[in-house]
């Protein structure tokens, strides 16, 4: 099968920028305040999901009321925020910045798909918005991953096919959305990515004519 493939779609933390430790110390203070027993083992399992699910997985089963619940995420967010106004430019992953330029100069169209709803103003602040041509994020659509919709509704927004685009992921619920949907996936970091198509330990040195010619080995088309 001949790769045809006319956009990138990243995901958020973890792939552009690592803003999870602000997502755990914000998570953490919110459950000290509370009483609720949060370590960075818990933490793990939030990755790649939205607010509303990283709460019911704190909660393991306990029940509140939706009122609680609601009010528990906005202080959570408050949080986060303070964290998020010291985002600089720099904060970019390595290697993020130079692929972005590079499929951009090849036409290949660029977005991210993630769940958090702060990927805008994280953007403007890595000062990387103006590179991507759509932005999918957690106020786009109402299943968030590991459902596929997000990645297909920024599909949408580039006017291109699932099977036109490659999904850069560091979450497994990612990776399960993005194959789910009909991507090309490719899994960064640690974490149990081990379903994507390819693996990297990060976007450091990675050219476009590389990655594609990963996805072309016969073992994968």
């Amino acid at each position: 099968m001949t790769l045809d493939i006319r956009a990138f779609l990243f995901d958020l933390d973890g792939v552009i920028t690592d803003t999870a430790e602000f997502h755990y110390l914000s998570w953490k203070r919110l459950c000290e305040e509370e009483g609720i027993p949060f370590t960075r083992e818990d933490n793990d399992q939030l990755r790649g999901v939205s607010r509303r699910e990283s709460l019911n997985r704190i909660l393991k089963a306990r029940a509140i009321d939706e009122a609680t619940a609601q009010a528990w995420m906005d202080r959570k967010q408050g949080y986060y925020l303070q964290y998020l106004d010291t985002i600089t430019p720099d904060m970019a992953l390595p290697g993020v910045r130079d692929l972005l330029l590079e499929a951009k100069s090849l036409g290949i169209k660029r977005a991210v798909a993630s769940a958090s709803k702060n990927a805008k103003p994280a953007l403007e602040k890595l000062e990387l918005i103006d590179l991507f041509d759509a932005i999918g994020d957690g106020y786009s659509v109402v299943h968030t991953k590991p459902a596929p919709d997000l990645f297909i509704w920024t599909a949408g927004r580039l006017d291109i096919t699932p099977t036109q685009g490659i999904v850069f992921e560091d979450a497994e619920a990612g990776i399960d959305a993005a194959l789910k949907g009909g991507f090309w996936t490719i899994g960064l970091g640690s974490a149990d990515v081990s379903r994507a198509h390819v693996r990297l330990p990060n976007l450091a040195g990675a050219r476009v004519g590389d990655l594609l010619a990963k996805l072309s080995e016969p073992s994968l088309t």
